[in-house]
């Protein structure tokens, strides 16, 4: 599939590493520039024959350099100091005829400057690490250049890690988007199980990826986060789902899953127009406490106006607490797996599950639960007035082709997933 980016979320936040790897420098630079009483210090990468400041400490200079700002080689101390055609350290810039002659000696003013060579474990020169003052400063001496020279070596480790994490951060996103762009992002159904009749009256989308390396589908959603592409994969996987399950109109609903922040970003709603909203439910999965509900309650209005049921996943476990529920008022809740596994046998679960029945029948909320895989967890369900039901012991994820044609069917109470 193309990934199609026109209307879906995106994210230019930088991962938690480089952010901090960029304040660790600034605090070095402004460390710097305070013991040897200059007015300017920064850090600059060498891109295409320019050189770019990346992180700049100027108190009171702001207007004349700022993290982003740029120039030709030629046109500063860079590379000629690189090419040891300028010494490093310049207590006096007027008193070096090189330096003299560059138009940037006056027009800036620089009167002292001290600038070393930030080079990478493999010796590449990555950029400069500078300090500069707007009058000649003679107490300069060599002793100041070799702590120049120390933070430097500092500096350019610290960067070094940096640049590592950020090609790490490239690789794994550009495996996520080669997952997607060579339709290695497929779907697969499993069905939800009616108690009243024992019928086949739903199923929930769950993703899954063929691409390398074989992980699981919430691994490669978690990366994808970490890397800025999370909402954009939410959204891509929405799409691709709700794009298979025609086959099931009429029959059966399809569930799809969406994290809080992927349902407050702008445009959500959209997803589901021109579908069949009453055959729709929207899950919500929280990973995360929801830190603004009422953003998430408008949201949600969007999604409802268009006839789309909302289900609460997770009840019981991690974050999906009764007061998040009270305010979000869902259509469905689903009891989660791990209250559900082994409630034959544990008091305690059960105590919890008959709890939220107590809640569900109060707030005409119809429950589901997952995870089911013995009969003896089936059955307690049942007593306990639990409406649907999904789990192995009911059936397994199937391709869409094998969902329709068990859509609206009657599985046995005591049919496990063989039957399918």
């Amino acid at each position: 599939m193309d990934v199609e980016r026109n209307g879906l979320p995106g994210s230019s936040e930088e991962p938690a590493e480089i952010v901090a790897a960029k304040e660790m420098i600034r605090r070095v630079i402004k460390a710097v520039r305070s013991h040897l009483g200059m007015d300017v210090a920064y850090v600059s990468q060498i891109i295409d024959n320019h050189s770019i400041v990346r992180v700049t400490d100027a108190p009171g200079s702001e207007g004349r350099i700022w993290d982003g700002m740029s120039w030709q080689m030629e046109d500063a101390y860079c590379q000629a100091i690189l090419e040891g055609k300028l010494p490093e350290l310049m207590p006096d810039t007027g008193a070096v005829p090189a330096a003299a002659a560059f138009p940037v000696t006056s027009e800036g003013p620089i009167g002292a400057h001290i600038s070393v060579p930030l080079r990478l474990p493999d010796g590449q020169a990555y950029g400069m690490f500078c300090c500069l003052s707007f009058e000649p400063d003679p107490t300069l001496t060599n002793r100041d250049l070799q702590v120049m020279r120390a933070f430097a070596d500092l500096t350019a480790g610290q960067i070094s890690q940096e640049l590592d994490a950020a090609r790490a951060q490239r690789a794994k996103k550009a495996r996520v988007v080669e997952a997607v762009e060579r339709h290695e992002l497929t779907f697969v159904f499993q069905p939800v199980v009616r108690l009243v009749d024992d019928r086949v009256v739903g199923f929930e989308a769950l993703a899954r990826f063929a691409g390398l390396p074989h992980r699981a589908p919430n691994v490669w959603f978690q990366e994808a986060a970490e890397v800025g592409y999370g909402l954009e994969l939410e959204w891509i996987a929405i799409r691709e789902a709700l794009k298979q399950f025609a086959p099931l109109l009429d029959r059966a609903y399809v569930a799809v899953n969406a994290s809080p922040e992927a349902i407050m970003s702008p445009g959500f709603p959209a997803l589901f127009d021109g579908l069949p909203g009453e055959a729709i439910v929207l899950e919500i999965t929280e990973h995360e406490s929801i830190t603004d509900c009422t953003q998430l309650i408008a949201a949600l209005a969007g999604v409802r106006s268009r006839g789309v049921r909302i289900a609460v996943d997770d009840v019981g476990a991690g974050y999906s607490s009764l007061t998040r529920l009270v305010d979000l008022r869902p259509d469905l809740i689903k009891l989660d797996m791990n209250l559900v596994r082994n409630i034959d046998s544990d008091t305690a679960r059960r105590a919890l599950a008959s709890a939220l029945m107590s809640f569900a029948a109060g707030t005409e909320t119809i429950t589901v639960a997952e995870g089911v895989e013995t009969l003896a967890e089936l059955q307690v369900l049942r007593d306990l007035g639990v409406d649907k039901v999904q789990g192995y012991y009911l059936g397994r994820p199937m391709a869409i082709e094998q969902a329709a044609a068990l859509a609206g069917n009657r599985i046995g109470a005591a049919a496990p997933a063989a039957q399918g």
